[in-house]
């Protein structure tokens, strides 16, 4: 993300405590290259700001994980009701408007890119923009919580209708972002996959309600406190029944951990992937490790098992990643996790952080 923002003109530094300043007082070239976009799906955000500060933007078709359809058609609708231009060629979005005019836009389906795009455009668009439809994820709130202290004018962020008051600028602000909640419900269930004892700091548990639910569901005793979660698991947990939907809703992202943990668990387990219609491409490789797992359309069935053999398994995307790393962590012998190159996109440093809590994990070139 700092590479595509330097490329449309955007300093960028980050301190040695991950604080990073941006200067973004000259856009030099609102353009985002299939190069630098290919890989990740977020880079489709810089559409609607580069639209709505320049007047055009062109910007690649976005990459990311292949867990199913995610077209960004909704984003581009959205863009059009607020009176842009926008052809789609050679793999490329490109778009033009002199000034966006507020609109108001209802989503056909929940979509939170789609939403985060479109309230960064309104935020200069001419008059008032409303979104009805719109996600309510807690980074939704974060973002906007960023925008309005940069001076946007935003009211309804967290519910299904959100209005934007558009303003001529905006100006500088500090910020400091959200705790990674999915991150955080990775590291929660590792610990229970392996009966483990882990204090998590700088954590939101407001924000991880359907998680912690299905963790104490499992036999893990969990408790909170302002900016803290701990989760002990004594005994082999139990089997937990899925379904995931819509903040807040029990989250897409934390799915394939779950699967880990009930790999492992006490009984049978039902999962339902409403969200993404290829995403349970990591039971595959969890079979490899012993797993027993039966996959009907967008229904797996996971018969706990007393315990993993290790393997040599394949990451095909992000949460995939995660997840045969919480499968290896419970798995006797080595597992050898291939294509990790995903899980860099959603957890720093993960090999050391896991070391810290006892793991027998190292990343090898």
């Amino acid at each position: 993300m700092m590479r595509l923002l330097a490329q449309i003109g955007v300093v960028a530094s980050l301190d040695d405590k991950t604080g990073l300043e941006l200067h973004a007082a000259i856009i030099s070239e609102p353009f985002a290259p299939y190069d630098l976009v290919k890989t990740m799906r977020a880079s489709i955000l810089v559409l609607g700001p580069l639209l709505a500060r320049c007047g055009e933007a062109r910007v690649s078709l976005p990459g990311g994980c292949a867990i199913g359809t995610r077209p960004v058609d909704l984003h581009l609708k959205g863009l059009q009701a607020m009176g842009a231009e926008i052809h789609v060629e050679q793999g490329y979005i490109s778009a033009r408007c002199k000034r966006l005019k507020g609109a108001r836009i209802v989503m056909d389906i929940v979509t939170v890119t789609g939403t985060e795009n479109l309230m960064m455009a309104a935020c200069l668009a001419e008059g008032t923009t409303v979104l009805e439809n719109a996600a309510r994820e807690p980074e939704v709130v974060d973002l906007a919580n960023c925008l309005s202290a940069m001076g946007a004018n935003i009211s309804g962020a967290g519910t299904g209708v959100i209005a934007i008051q558009g303003v001529p600028r905006l100006g500088h602000a500090s910020h400091r972002i959200m705790p990674d909640r999915i991150e955080s419900g990775t590291f929660l269930v590792a610990a229970a996959a392996t009966r483990g004892d882990l204090r998590l700091l700088s954590a939101d548990a407001n924000i991880l309600d359907a998680v912690l639910d299905k963790l104490r569901e499992s036999g893990a005793e969990v408790s909170t406190r302002s900016g803290e979660i701990h989760l002990v698991t004594k005994g082999r947990p139990r089997s937990v029944n899925i379904r995931t939907a819509p903040y807040p809703g029990f989250p897409t992202d934390m799915q394939a951990q779950f699967m880990a943990l009930n790999t492992v668990a006490e009984g049978t387990a039902v999962i339902t992937e409403t969200i993404f219609e290829n995403r349970f491409m990591h039971a595959v490789e969890m079979q490899r490790l012993g797993a027993e797992i039966e996959i009907a359309g967008n229904t797996a069935i996971v018969r706990g098992a007393p315990r993993l053999q290790g393997a040599t398994v394949m990451a095909t995307d992000l949460r995939a990643s995660a997840s045969l790393v919480v499968a290896g962590l419970v798995a006797e012998g080595e597992t050898l996790i291939d294509r990790i190159y995903h899980l860099d996109r959603g957890y720093e440093c993960i090999e050391e952080k896991l070391s810290q809590l006892g793991a027998l994990i190292r990343r090898s070139n």
